[in-house]
């Protein structure tokens, strides 16, 4: 029986949306994109700004910024591959509402992620305390750009 894919990602800038395209096309999976109920301005994303929205949730652990829409059918999934960009070294605060919103028992998790910077460092395994029940994680991987062979060869890994 083949498996049921959704590669699930949150981008602010665009750049995780397109890698996650790319990855769901790769696949053959299906693509939803963790869209934020208050949508992040430029502003909002400053990070030199102590006082800006993203610089506030990364400072609380606790904050868990609403998500617009939810997965239409998440119990129909064996797979899912989360992307998200690096935020402070680890995933933003959405990543962590979208965990904690839904029953992953039984699925394998995938996480990958974009940053400008640094690597996938602890965000993935940092991610696995939203998620109870019997999940299998897989070591998450930083992919930069929609890079067709790059993609498909982690894939081939992971899946």
């Amino acid at each position: 029986m083949e498996k049921k894919v959704l590669v699930a990602v949150f981008s602010a800038s665009g750049v995780t949306k397109k890698v996650g395209e790319a990855i769901a096309r790769a696949a053959g999976a299906d693509f939803y994109e963790i869209v934020p109920r208050e949508r992040y301005t430029s502003a909002d994303l400053d990070y030199m700004n102590k006082k800006s929205r993203s610089s506030v949730e990364m400072n609380d652990p606790s904050s868990r910024p609403e998500i617009a829409d939810a997965v239409t059918d998440m119990a129909s999934y064996d797979t899912v591959i989360v992307g998200f960009p690096i935020w402070w070294g680890i995933a933003p605060r959405i990543i962590e509402t979208f965990l904690e919103s839904y029953d992953f028992s039984g699925k394998k998790i995938i996480p990958f992620c974009t940053s400008g910077g640094s690597g996938v460092g602890r965000s993935d395994t940092a991610l696995h305390k939203n998620v109870t029940g019997d999940v299998k994680w897989a070591k998450g991987c930083q992919i930069n750009r929609p890079n067709e062979a790059e993609i498909r060869r982690w894939l081939d890994q992971v899946l």
